[in-house]
């Protein structure tokens, strides 16, 4: 297996820091022992969360909230994405035959009510692996059949020579995890489309939108959800383009949130957005229809995730 870690081999290692975390930057105080007690069961079932990969500054309070975001197919990704935490390269680990159980177990042990599924991308996987959330899905389900589930997904490209091919193929394995019935479908444009090409390395900004659209079509009860990273170097011009692109989608649910660079080796960070931006570009998507907005330097693609489930 050879994996390449960012912190390892990256050219970004040389670039400094712009500037000290802002006084606004400070992650919630969680129930420690709530914390504690998720990341035992996930280590004794030897399973992966984003929560604790990608090294989120609101897991204690999702946990506290009876959430959790599930890392399925390994820890190590296929794309070389420069603000991700996650170890990449190109030969990840064989599956896992009984993580989908594992994680139901997880599930069941912690007892969640509201369970985020994602995953590392698997290119080199037949179906990109699409399997791997509905065999979570059903696994979780025969345990705790009340348990709402919501997936994260990456953009289930390639394999195909053509574009015509390749659509189709991104398609069908779209359609099988829409038939799993997740209560919601997500997946992130990540940033604005002048960006694309330097922060999300092997996705494409219209390929996205068009994942987004075909679900809509592809099962229209079930809402679509999207989130931008600020601080890159986006324009507010052009994450309000990114917005109108979003809902011509017919994106429903949306999350904005600050870039915090994980490392030296990841992209750095432009500069940061304040509170009262974050709060003016949110009414802005309300105001565009976005039925379901989240915006704030903390916020991450699974803040408050299934908090218009609760009552």
């Amino acid at each position: 297996m050879t994996s390449t870690s960012p912190s390892r081999n990256s050219r970004y290692s040389a670039i400094p820091p712009a500037e000290r975390l802002p006084s606004w930057i400070r992650s919630p105080v969680g129930n420690a022992s709530e914390l504690a007690r998720v990341q035992g069961v996930v280590k004794q079932q030897r399973l992966h969360t984003i929560c604790e990969e990608g090294r989120c500054p609101n897991r204690a309070e999702c946990y506290a909230a009876g959430t959790a975001t599930f890392l399925l197919g390994g820890s190590i990704c296929t794309r070389s994405c420069a603000f991700c935490q996650v170890d990449k390269g190109q030969a990840p680990e064989p599956l896992d035959g009984l993580e989908s159980e594992r994680v139901a177990g997880a599930v069941a042990t912690l007892g969640l009510s509201y369970v985020v599924l994602t995953a590392v991308a698997r290119d080199d996987l037949a179906d990109h692996g699409a399997s791997l959330f509905t065999a979570a899905m059903a696994a979780i389900r025969r345990r705790t059949p009340a348990v709402a589930i919501e997936v994260l997904t990456p953009d289930f490209w390639g394999g195909h020579p053509g574009e015509t091919e390749a659509l189709a193929a991104q398609r069908q394995r779209l359609g099988a995890v829409l038939a799993a019935e997740p209560v919601c479908f997500n997946h992130n444009l990540e940033t604005v489309e002048r960006l694309q090409g330097e922060v999300r390395r092997g996705a494409t900004y219209r390929r996205s939108l068009g994942l987004l659209a075909a679900a809509r079509e592809l099962a229209p009860h079930i809402p679509t959800k999207s989130g931008l990273m600020l601080g890159l170097g986006e324009t507010r011009a052009e994450v309000i383009a990114a917005l109108h692109d979003l809902r011509r989608a017919d994106c429903q649910r949306l999350t904005l949130g600050q870039y915090l660079r994980p490392s030296l080796a990841h992209i750095p960070v432009d500069r940061y957005w304040r509170p009262e931006e974050f709060d003016e570009l949110g009414a802005v998507a309300r105001d565009l229809g976005f039925a379901d907005v989240r915006s704030g330097p903390l916020v991450r693609s699974s803040y408050h995730a299934g908090a218009e489930l609760r009552p």
